[in-house]
């Protein structure tokens, strides 16, 4: 008779190399871990995830993102965006091809993500039974320093000044820096809510980290210099100082704080401090002159975020007008202005071996509207803005949604027509009613930069 064959697996084993050999460039991990702030994270995550370089778009001439161009006259150290056209920018952004990232821009920017990733650190666990530790840790701390012992380093602290306020934490400019303060783990409520618990903002911490990463090495796939530099990340432990109690009292002299009295505080509160480059006025306080200023902020906002969202599938998710500044001016292409991102609560971001984000169903009264806000209108555009998130994310927080850049790019646009007082003719205000239509067309930031709004404002640069 005809003896059996052994089966032959040979065609599936020629299709699943074939399977292996592909970048999947815009995969990522699925979550493991949901609660408020999503982390995914396995134990042997870094010797699973591929490298970094490999896992971005690749460059098509080894030259960065977005960078300020600096006046050819300047004995500038100004960091600078790079402009470039737009096919070299799609390039960038979109490029597959075999060649990755070689040389010392590679090993920098894989040895940042091995910092700034906990998966990557045996000694940091995202499963410790009191994350307070690994905060610690993660901010190169054995032990909590007081607020006036981290604030000293910047300045004398009777210069302190109070910024401004926000639901879970105050803002102060302490020398040329800018520190935002986090009460944390504590049992009384702060401003009327639950006090942020470690782990939330270990999450932040890292996500904030993840993103000073593209301001590294010009020979980087995506860099920019749009989102705020973190300086440094200080736990903290103890009362308020009472410079800074003069600070806070000088404020609300003057402003009527909303937030609870810091000498509230019991002795023992902790504190996370992010010390943060000083980014400039916000834009609700910041006067737009003209047409081609508004422009300028427009293609700063949207470049950075397409350059975060192939880095990092990031999403800012809370891009509303207190959180986008202008820094310094200067004689740039951009008019003059440099725009930087700034607050990543409820942002979404993947390391490349963890997803960080929000799980923003947490937080039902976003939907409705923050408390306290007496410009109804903008209350209701946040409002909208925060539902329609929801829409497209299905409520489901931690997936991969880049639509949601580009909803708040769509409010951005509401708010510089609605809000904003700047020299424009009847013509410039058919152009931005145009660009909001053709913006509500694109699922990423990353295809609304090559709208033609913004065509002339991308200019090539030799290397």
């Amino acid at each position: 008779g005809v003896q059996p064959q052994p089966p032959n697996f040979e065609k599936e084993r020629e299709y699943f190399k074939e399977v292996d050999a592909f970048d999947l460039l815009e995969e990522s991990p699925s979550p493991k871990h949901i609660s408020t702030w999503v982390a995914t994270n396995e134990a042997d995550a870094a010797a699973a995830v591929q490298p970094v370089s490999s896992r971005l778009p690749n460059c098509a001439n080894g030259v960065g993102g977005f960078k300020l161009k600096a006046p050819e006259k300047s004995a500038s150290n100004i960091r600078s965006y790079k402009h470039s056209t737009l096919a070299r920018i799609h390039a960038y952004l979109e490029d597959s091809g075999e060649e990755t990232m070689s040389g010392d821009g590679c090993r920098d920017i894989e040895a940042a993500i091995k910092k700034l990733s906990l998966a990557s650190t045996s000694s940091l666990d995202l499963d410790f039974a009191d994350p307070f530790p690994a905060l610690l840790a993660y901010c190169g701390q054995s032990a909590p320093s007081t607020l006036l012992d981290v604030f000293s380093n910047y300045c004398d602290p009777k210069d302190i000044v109070k910024l401004g306020e926000g639901t879970y934490g105050e803002v102060f400019k302490v020398g040329n820096t800018v520190c935002k303060l986090v009460p944390i783990d504590g049992d009384s409520r702060v401003n009327g809510e639950i006090q942020k618990r470690s782990e939330e903002l270990l999450e932040e911490v890292r996500l904030s980290k993840t993103l000073n990463a593209l301001r590294g090495d010009a020979a980087a796939q995506n860099a920019c210099t749009t989102f705020i530099e973190t300086l440094e990340l200080r736990v903290c432990q103890g009362p308020y100082d009472p410079v800074l109690i003069r600070a806070w009292e000088d404020w609300d002299e003057q402003n009527d704080s909303e937030n609870d009295h810091p000498k509230g505080f019991p002795e023992k509160q902790r504190y996370v401090v992010f010390i943060l480059e000083h980014g400039g006025k916000d834009l609700e306080s910041f006067v737009l002159k003209n047409f081609d200023e508004t422009r300028s902020l427009l293609v700063q906002v949207v470049s950075g975020l397409a350059v975060a969202e192939a880095a990092f599938e990031f999403e800012h998710r809370d891009l509303h007008w207190y959180f986008t500044l202008e820094g310094k001016k200067m004689i740039l292409r951009t008019f003059g202005l440099s725009i930087s991102i700034i607050d990543f609560t409820l942002s979404r971001i993947c390391t490349g071996q963890d997803i960080l984000c929000f799980d923003m169903s947490s937080e039902p009264y976003l939907f409705k509207g923050p408390k306290g806000d007496k410009q109804v209108k903008l209350n209701q555009l946040i409002a909208e803005t925060y539902r329609k998130m929801k829409e497209v994310t299905q409520d489901i927080w931690e997936g991969s949604h880049p639509r949601t850049n580009v909803l708040w790019l769509l409010y951005l646009v509401d708010i510089l027509l609605l809000k904003k007082s700047f020299e424009r003719s009847s013509k410039h205000e058919r152009e931005m009613r145009s660009l909001k239509k053709r913006l509500d067309q694109y699922n990423s930031a990353k295809e609304a930069l090559f709208d033609p709004f913004f065509s002339d404002l991308l200019e090539e640069v030799n290397s």
